[in-house]
């Protein structure tokens, strides 16, 4: 396998193309595709052992990719690895912590690491400990805080240097509701602010209210164009149930909408909230009594069972 050496001009925050590592005999990643924008939070979707971290390892500059084309924040991490270093916040899925070290010190001695003047990486690690709710832990060791704490420390960590791209690999694995819940405020504040972000997780509801884009993989393929159009056909699944489920299957037979009988109710395809607000109205119009209305479900957790079951 070779790299190709003419890329195209990229405008992307990140951006792969036909990207390909194989350890041995195994391949790992085969042809990944996928272009993440500033200001967005674009998740990296599929089963353990499709190749999702060996791509984001690829796109920190942390493995060198046998074939394709990848540039972060304009830069190509096997000529200009400095640059991507630079350009990047990773968030590996395990993290290590300096458990003697307090959280402040830890900060400190990241951005040091960035040739950032220890004062100054004293300023932003107490800074960036208060935007990640560690405030009153700053002079503690890290060995006090919990899982969840430990995930917004390393976050913590990935932003000391003010990074233009943010590399999570399974952010929320192991934390509770509320960690689930902060960790997708901040990722999302951090995206309002400019960064590129790309998440890799399992959690799919979570990801379904924090991500802009998806991008799917399956045997170390990213599966593009087939996966969008399976997204957007979720998100317009809505379910309807109603005390009276006969009388539900009889109104919408009458208004010739299509639908898909369910035991309690109905579902059927609305394009999108202000025709299901209509929708709504509409039902109650002709009297029925609907105790439930809302989608189906989150849009990419039924987009990724329904390519598992396409690939049995």
């Amino acid at each position: 396998m070779t790299i190709t050496e003419d890329a195209p001009p990229i405008t992307e925050a990140i951006a792969a193309q036909g990207v390909a590592r194989s350890f041995g005999d195994v391949r790992a990643v085969e042809d990944a595709t996928l272009s993440v924008r500033k200001g967005e939070v674009t998740a990296l979707i599929g089963p353990n052992g499709c190749g999702k971290t060996t791509l984001m390892l690829m796109l920190a500059g942390l493995l060198r990719p046998h074939a394709g084309q990848i540039r972060v924040a304009g830069a190509d991490p096997r000529t200009d690895a400095a640059a991507v270093r630079a350009a990047i916040g990773w968030m590996p899925d395990q993290l290590g912590s300096w458990d003697n070290l307090t959280c402040l010190q830890t900060l400190t001695l990241m951005g040091e690491a960035y040739r950032i003047p220890k004062g100054t990486a004293r300023e932003r690690g107490m800074a960036l400990l208060e935007r990640v709710h560690l405030g009153e832990f700053a002079h503690r060791p890290a060995r006090v805080l919990s899982r969840g704490q430990k995930q917004r420390l390393s976050l913590a960590r990935a932003l000391v240097h003010d990074p233009q791209v943010l590399l999570l690999d399974e952010p929320a694995n192991g934390l509770d509701p509320r960690s689930r819940v902060e960790l997708r405020i901040l990722v999302r504040q951090f995206a309002a602010e400019g960064r590129a972000v790309l998440v890799s997780s399992h959690v799919l509801a979570e990801l379904d209210e924090m991500v802009d884009e998806a991008v799917f993989m399956s045997k170390g393929r990213t599966l593009g164009e087939q996966a969008a159009a399976m997204v957007a056909d979720a998100r317009l699944k809505y379910r309807i149930d109603a005390i009276q489920p006969a009388a539900l299957h009889a109104a919408l037979t009458a208004g010739g909408v299509d639908f898909e009988p369910t035991p309690t109710g109905a579902v059927t395809r609305i394009a999108d909230e202000p025709n299901a607000a209509q929708a709504l109205a509409w039902l109650i119009r002709q009297g029925i009594e609907v105790h439930r209305f809302g989608p189906v479900g989150s849009a990419l957790e039924q987009t990724y069972m329904a390519m598992n079951e396409e690939r049995r």
